[in-house]
């Protein structure tokens, strides 16, 4: 009985191997399309960050983009115009210590770009109050693809 059980164990190792390697290579899914060469609105140039201030309108779900898992970003007041903040992926955003709400006042870094006719800012980092939101560093790579640093370039 313990020979077919082990017979059955290897056997079902070698087909599921089989299949996994069978199966295509579909690219890094981890970041369901928030990476750092423009899946998330457009390419991130760290060399034009600039800081606006303003007060939050809303704080809604996004999808920037066909086939990208959902995001986060904030409608924010910014003197006589509302913008789009595209913060990051949803379970980046939801996972941190800062709460963002309607009616915050935040300063927020990051790079203006253009999506589908529309002004949009991708955040690099949000402060509000004595609390700092870091979503991406002093190149503009996201904070949520830390482990793939020492591949970026």
């Amino acid at each position: 009985m313990k020979r077919i059980t082990v017979v059955s164990v290897v056997v079902s190792l070698l087909v599921l191997a089989t299949v996994a390697v069978a199966q295509p290579w579909g690219g890094w899914r981890g970041s369901g399309g928030w990476g750092m060469k423009g899946g998330n609105c457009g390419p991130y140039d760290a060399s034009k960050a600039e800081t606006i201030k303003g007060e939050v309108v809303s704080v809604e779900q996004v999808t920037p983009r066909r086939r990208m898992g959902p995001g986060i970003a904030l409608k924010l007041n910014s003197g006589d115009k509302t913008l789009s903040v595209i913060l990051g992926p949803q379970w980046y955003i939801e996972r941190q210590d800062i709460e963002l709400a309607a009616g915050d006042e935040v300063e927020v870094t990051g790079v203006k770009t253009v999506r589908r006719g529309q002004d949009v800012f991708l955040a690099a980092e949000v402060k509000k109050g004595g609390d700092i939101l870091k979503i991406r560093d002093q190149d503009g790579y996201p904070a949520w693809a830390g482990w793939r640093r020492g591949m970026r370039k």
